[in-house]
């Protein structure tokens, strides 16, 4: 059931009627149990299938958290901590990287023996569960959280269920935090005119950058190219890279914004999840826009417990790869996503190491005299450093984007030709690629101020607006709704 569907929008036409409607006259807990059930339900049209494994993984950790909270031997509560992390990551390994393994394990043997690399199909797992790796990172996080201390246990064990299912974070994320969600189902919601204005604003901006922006570039410019670079000339293999840089952005950050204002128009507020990050000046400022959620969730539940930087310098480096290649296995079952994670363990290794030195070289006092320059004057390094930062992280994505690596290189070889020629780079392409990468340039004040004049236009502004949105999505829109790129993660 996808967010750019009529079928998703009548369905949360139908679950906004009916939550509002218990909340009014049947209380918090039937408004839970809806919710509970109608996010099951969006699950399993899906698969079915694997309904039974979102309902088991939760309700192991909510017992395992509760008998982790009552235990005070600390063997023993280090033992069911094992345990809730051994399920949760036998889960995901088992459904999403078990045929990877099995590939991997048969190629190894036909280099030994020399005999033709095969896996039966009886050997298989046919299809891993959608968002897997979002509710196990979700219901992991809540035993660890509560482990440490940092959280009691919930006592709502449907409340607990719904933290795990809710639909609009239950596919894609964001990565919500327990400690930022369950409260929410604790408490009798509200829907301020505000906060609907915000709700239907992200919606709206987040079919706009999915429908418009991302699939237009997907269809017509990133797929065909990286599908047949040699067809390409240089530049048009480039602007397929860049184009899948903004395809990428606009896609998640589109759902993100689509699942953010679903939540919200329910009356449950999610965390921010992308700041504009192509125009990051680093690989350290990059992961602190790119899909937030995750980054802070790799941060707390795998840097800092490695040692994160406390230790020495090497070590430092060791965490920050580690987290990175993790980072990049999470996203999928191939050696290409854990190559794209080792470019950005690398990058953030040497970014490190470079403010490091600079801090060591500079003299007293010059950090101050140079924080205190003007803006004007800061701007060429700032941009070269911007600059620098966005052409790494495409060059990662093409590792990210690609089935092999023997394609990576046929992209990069193409790029190296530098020929010019662009008949498949008509105006409107471009200028809808300019649109996607230049909006991270728009001064934030300027969104804050298109959004705070939405919500205080009168509702038949609004409506006469979001038809306008609607129009244009009908007009934008390919013959068949094109999945989400993070569905596949």
């Amino acid at each position: 059931m996808l967010f750019n569907t009529l079928r998703y929008a009548e369905f949360f036409a139908a679950v906004f009627v009916g939550s509002w409607a218990l909340v009014r006259f049947a209380g918090i807990r039937a408004r839970v149990v809806f919710l509970l059930l109608v996010s099951y339900g969006f699950y399993a049209a899906w698969d079915w299938r694997y309904l039974p494994l979102i309902f088991a993984s939760s309700t192991v950790d909510f017992l395992l958290a509760r008998a982790i909270a009552r235990e005070t031997r600390p063997r023993a509560r280090r033992a069911m901590l094992i345990a809730t992390v051994a399920l949760n990551l036998g889960f995901l390994g088992f459904f999403k990287y078990w045929n990877f393994a099995l590939e991997n394990a048969a190629a190894l043997r036909a280099l030994l023996t020399g005999e033709p690399a095969s896996v039966g199909h009886a050997f298989r797992v046919l299809l891993p569960p959608v968002g897997i790796s979002f509710f196990t990172f979700e219901s992991m996080s809540y035993v660890i959280d509560v482990y440490r201390g940092e959280l009691p246990p919930h006592r709502s064990y449907l409340r607990y269920l719904l933290f795990v299912a809710f639909f609009p974070h239950l596919v894609a994320g964001p990565i919500v935090r327990p400690r930022d969600l369950l409260p929410q189902f604790e408490r009798a919601p509200s829907l301020t005119r505000e906060e609907a204005g915000e709700g239907l604003f992200l919606v709206a901006i987040g079919l706009v950058k999915k429908v418009v922006l991302s699939d237009q570039l997907a269809l017509n410019l990133v797929d065909r190219v990286f599908e047949r670079p040699e067809n390409y000339s240089a530049l048009e293999v480039l602007a397929g890279v860049y184009g899948y840089a903004a395809q990428i952005y606009c896609d998640f950050s589109g759902y993100t914004d689509i699942a953010i204002g679903s939540a919200l128009l329910l009356g449950v507020r999610f965390p921010k999840n992308f700041d504009a990050p192509y125009k990051a000046q680093n690989l350290a400022d990059f992961w602190r826009r790119w899909h937030i959620s995750l980054s802070t969730w790799l941060r707390d539940y795998l840097y800092i417990p490695l040692g994160g930087n406390r230790g020495s310098e090497l070590a430092t480096y060791r965490n920050l790869m580690i987290t990175m290649l993790l980072g990049g296995l999470w996203h999928g079952a191939s050696w290409n996503f854990v190559f794209w994670g080792f470019l950005h363990g690398l990058g953030l290794a040497v970014t490190r190491a470079f403010q490091r030195a600079v801090r060591r070289r500079r003299p007293e006092g010059e950090g101050a005299a140079s924080a205190a320059r003007s803006p004007l004057a800061r701007f060429p390094i700032r941009a070269l450093c911007v600059l620098l930062t966005f052409h790494y992280v495409c060059l990662a994505w093409i590792f990210f984007r690609v089935p092999t690596f023997s394609q990576a290189v046929l992209i990069l070889r193409q790029i190296g030709t530098l020929t010019t020629f662009h008949p498949n780079l008509p105006p409107v392409l471009v200028a809808l690629l300019a649109v996607a990468l230049l909006s991270h340039y728009v001064p934030e004040r300027l969104y804050e101020r298109a959004r705070g004049a939405f919500i205080a236009a009168p509702a038949p502004l609004q409506g006469a607006l979001l038809f306008l949105v609607a129009v244009s999505l009908h007009e934008a829109a390919s013959a068949a709704a094109v999945p989400f790129v993070y569905f596949q993660f």
